[in-house]
Parts: C-alpha cells; sequence; structure tokens
C-alpha cells in the first residue's frame, strides 16, 4: 500500500492531542487507516524521547556519578536554546536512517511529532533545520488549541509514575508557560490558507481545531480526522 502521504509533520502546542492522534492511528486496521487517512504503516519521530534521555543523563551525572550536568540547568532548562533545532536535526537524522531503505515511502509513512514555543524560537527556526528530503514530501499538520486548554490537559495526562511515557509526560505549570504560552503559527502560516514556505519549498498544511476537545474521545477523533484529511487530501494534490 503506497501511501498518499509520505511525510506528515504533526506539530501543535503540548497536551493538543497530537499523541492522541497517532494513538487512534495504530490502533486502527491497517486497511481501514489507508481507507480513510491514505496511511497504512508508519513511524513515528518524536523529538520527546530524545529530549528525555538528556533529563536521564543529567540525573545519572550529578547524582550518581557527581558531575556537572551537560543538556539542561538544575531547574531542566536547556542550558543553550540551540539545542531545540539539534532536536529537528535529529528529528531529520532519524528520518534520514529510514530513506536507506529505498523503498520506504513504497510502504511507508514517517510521522514527525513536535512542539515548538516562541520563546525558545517557534516554528519558523525549526522549520529551517529540517532536511530537504522532508521537505519535499511534507503534509504539516497543526493542531490548535489555546494555551489555557494546553494547560488544562497537560494537568490532567501527568502521571508521575511515568514521566517518561509519550502518554502521560506532563510540564510544571510554570514551564508550560515560559515555554508555550507564546507560539509563531499564525506568524509562519499566515502567507497562504494551505502552504507554508520553508527553505524555498511550498508545505502543504491543515489546521485541526480542537476545541472543544475531540482527542479525548475515540467516538470524537474518528470523525474530525476523517474531516481532517479530506482537506488534507485536497490541498497536498
Amino acid at each position: 500500500m503506497r501511501p498518499e502521504f509520505p511525510v506528515i509533520i504533526l506539530i501543535g502546542r503540548p497536551a493538543s492531542g497530537k499523541s492522541e492522534v497517532i494513538d487512534y492511528l495504530r490502533k486502527l486496521p491497517v486497511e481501514e487507516r489507508f481507507r480513510r487517512f491514505g496511511i497504512a504503516a508508519f513511524d513515528e519521530i518524536d523529538d520527546f524521547p530524545m529530549l528525555w534521555a538528556w533529563f536521564e543523563e543529567d540525573a545519572i551525572l550529578e547524582k550518581i556519578l557527581g558531575k556537572p550536568r551537560m543538556h539542561t540547568d538544575k531547574d531542566g532548562y536547556f542550558l543553550h536554546q540551540y539545542q531545540w533545532d539539534l532536536l529537528v536535526e535529529r528529528i531529520s537524522l532519524d528520518y534520514g536512517k529510514k530513506l536507506r531503505d529505498e523503498h520506504y515511502h513504497e510502504t511507508h509513512t514517517a510521522i514527525l511529532e513536535f512542539s515548538r514555543g516562541t520563546e525558545h524560537g517557534g516554528y519558523r527556526s525549526a522549520f529551517n533545520h529540517l532536511g530537504e528530503e522532508i521537505l519535499k514530501r511534507a503534509l504539516i499538520i497543526y493542531i490548535d488549541v489555546p494555551y489555557e486548554e494546553s494547560l488544562r490537559k497537560n494537568r490532567r495526562r501527568f502521571n508521575p509514575a511515568r514521566p517518561d511515557s509519550i502518554l502521560e509526560h506532563g510540564l510544571p505549570d510554570e514551564k508550560l508557560k515560559r515555554l508555550y504560552h507564546d507560539v509563531d503559527w499564525e506568524e509562519v502560516s499566515a502567507e497562504s490558507l494551505t502552504h507554508v514556505t520553508i527553505k524555498g519549498h511550498r508545505v502543504p498544511y491543515v489546521v485541526f481545531h480542537n476545541m472543544p476537545s475531540r482527542t479525548d474521545d475515540p467516538e470524537l477523533l474518528g470523525p474530525a480526522l476523517d474531516e481532517v484529511f479530506a482537506r488534507a487530501r485536497e490541498v497536498y494534490r
């Protein structure tokens, strides 16, 4: 099954519903997923496990080895702003590894997932670190929720027993506000209702307006995604 969408860049504030969308897609039978969304097999490349590994390494260095932290300060903020761009370069690197199989996109979609706030460079900076092979194939799906909804759902999903979990991790309120209160998506996408220009590529996009929330309930999420992907087919073609 050759995917209709070889690369999907799935973005939005923390707890906006990105992980729930991927979880919904993963649980569908392959034939149904392909019929409804043009996606058969897929791989997820998410920067959260990458940054969480940095937190774990710093904890080991400081608490076990008695060495200086390498990635973050004592409050868990990155030591350097360029680390946000490094994570996107890592996403691009991991995607490039997928392409070593020359027939990868004959069967697979790559879903690239991340969040960016204006405070640490925003989507404008992040997009400029996506590789050319990504940009020439990509569809962007932006899940739009206000900061207040991101805060509500971030609080609700956090499980302190599983802080490394894709579906159950969360940020302290103070950190969420500092890093994600302001986002630059509307500025970045202002040039067009259907495309964003990134390094000379006109990349199609659709916005999933997730208010009131439809990612909390699979019975609501399914029809919402049907509508999102119907619009995606129009702009991608």
